[in-house]
């Protein structure tokens, strides 16, 4: 565009001047070896333009045929490289697509016509095509000559980690994307297999380094990072706890800041206070990270804050818990065992039932059934109790990777992913109770059904005619208070008195030694589950 200004401006000129020139009339006299030559201004003007075209074409004739073998190379040379890029794009392509075969003979072309010093990208492709042909050894041969170019380097350890990740090697595969990560910690596989292997051999300080040049270039946001530091010093902490007291406080209270309603960091910032005598301000920690999310190893750090406390002091510490958090089965479940610890059965049995009407899960009723060892030593409601726990859903833990643990920990024993363990019910069983009071048919009417038909191969049931209405009344009494009412005396005065009774069913309470009930079993003798004994 402004070169085609300018020719116009040109133009544009001349015409001026050859309009100027036109207005002036006049002659130039021009004497050369005894000749006079006399010639308006304007035939001048032209001439002048003339000669000085003709010079400027012939010096171009002249140029193109001096320079005319050059250009005819170099025309080659360009259709050359042309059709070699257009083989490298299809080859890639084929890679792409998994058509080894088209990406094999695209290689040989582009490498015929283009020259591998000049496009690296034919070292990728030969290498794309040897693993499309299962030959592994020559992809990695080819990585590894990558390795010499610096411009390459890169695309080589890429190669060498994903080639190592096939064969299981992850040391070797660890070892790659640490060279990869010391030249570009930008790159995310890099960066992610180094921070996997420092966290596997407890170099924390590493580790904290690594995630701090990830922030720097932007590779992860600023509250990824931040919850990753928090993991790291909080790992840190728990490792540095019985060594340096002092450096594991610090890395404590700085997880603790990073992370306020993280159980673990709140828990070791806490215990590093509690050990230095400052039981006020690990106690705000503690506090904290109550209000955010309730955790029992939070309950149980804070109500023995202080070693030498009764156990009244250790209830009021757990009811101040609960007042920070009511309503939530975790805050119920934390008095109760405080208030069985100080032999107040009526509180502790009052909190675990309201914590089993909150979330009925296993911990519950173990705790319920303590509590009734405890207070009456009744051992048939205690098997009760244990046979619901049995049933219960799991209470909430340390879940990795399938793995269910009774401690945080920082990386997945299998995986070894950074940040893997959540506080959450594991899944290997879930389910209501079948012994629930809301499970139980409202309606008598099927029972009394079925004793109404005769059975005539089934001696007499003699316990009716012993059995007295105090009796019956204290036996519905009792079954009342397990949640469970299978039959009413209205049932039995409702029974003829030439009916006979039917075989005696089994305990629908099993012992505490019983691995269970298999719910195959459940399933084919619920309908006879109502029975006379």
């Amino acid at each position: 565009m402004i070169r085609l200004l300018a020719f116009l401006i040109v133009v544009f000129a001349l015409g001026l001047g050859f309009a100027w020139l036109a207005d002036r009339p006049g002659d130039m006299v021009v004497t050369f070896n005894g000749y006079q030559y006399q010639v308006s201004l304007m035939v001048a003007a032209v001439a002048v333009v003339a000669v000085v075209a003709a010079v400027m074409i012939l010096w171009w004739l002249l140029k193109s045929l001096w320079n005319s073998p050059y250009t005819i190379s170099r025309y080659f040379r360009v259709r050359r490289r042309d059709r070699g890029y257009q083989a490298l794009s299809t080859g890639m392509i084929a890679a792409g697509a998994g058509d080894g075969a088209l990406a094999r003979k695209k290689t040989k072309e582009a490498a015929k016509l283009i020259r591998s010093d000049q496009e690296p990208l034919i070292h990728l492709l030969e290498a794309q095509a040897s693993l499309l042909e299962g030959d592994h050894e020559g992809a990695r041969q080819k990585f590894e000559s990558m390795l010499d170019d610096p411009e390459m380097r890169l695309l080589g350890l890429r190669g060498l980690y994903l080639e190592a990740e096939r064969l299981g090697d992850r040391n070797a595969a660890r070892h790659y994307a640490g060279r990869a990560a010391v030249m570009a910690p930008q790159l995310a596989w890099a960066a992610e297999s180094t921070l996997e292997e420092l966290t596997a051999r407890s170099d924390w300080d590493g580790a904290l380094k690594l995630v701090d040049a990830q922030k720097s270039t932007r590779q992860i946001e600023r509250d990824a990072a931040n919850r990753r530091r928090a993991v790291l010093l909080t790992a840190k902490a728990q490792a540095l706890a019985d060594i340096d007291p002092a450096a594991a406080r610090t890395a404590a209270i700085e997880a603790n800041k990073l992370r306020p309603d993280f159980a673990p960091a709140a828990v070791a910032a806490a215990a590093a206070l509690f050990k230095q005598n400052d039981v006020r301000k690990g106690s705000k920690i503690l506090e904290a990270a109550w209000k955010a999310e309730p955790h029992p190893e939070v309950a149980e750090l804070y109500t023995h804050a202080r070693p030498g406390d009764a156990v009244l002091d250790r209830l009021n510490r757990a009811k101040k818990l609960q007042e920070m958090k009511k309503n939530h089965a975790e805050s119920s479940m934390t008095v109760a065992r405080a208030a069985l610890d100080a032999q107040d059965y009526s509180t502790a049995r009052r909190e675990a039932e309201a914590a089993i009407r909150m979330d009925r899960r296993e911990g519950a009723y173990l705790l319920l059934a303590d509590i009734e060892e405890a207070e009456t030593g009744d051992q048939g409601k205690v098997r009760q109790l244990l046979s619901r726990a049995v049933r219960a859903p799991r209470d909430p833990a340390w879940v990795a990777d399938g793995v269910v643990s009774e401690r945080w920990a920082p990386v997945s024993p299998i995986t070894g992913r950074l940040d893997a363990f959540e506080w959450r019910a594991p899944m290997e069983r879930l389910g209501q109770l079948i012994d629930s009071h809301d499970d139980v048919p409202t309606s008598a009417a099927p029972v009394i059904e079925a004793l109404a038909k005769p059975t005539s191969e089934k001696r007499p049931v003699e316990v009716i005619d012993d059995a007295g209405p105090d009796t019956f009344a204290g036996k519905d009494a009792e079954r009342h208070e397990d949640h469970v009412r299978p039959i009413t005396a209205a049932a039995f005065a409702a029974v003829p008195s030439d009916a006979e009774g039917v075989e005696p069913a089994e305990e629908l309470a099993r012992l505490p030694d019983d691995p269970g009930v298999d719910p195959d079993e459940e399933a084919e003798k619920s309908p006879r589950r109502f029975r006379l004994f």
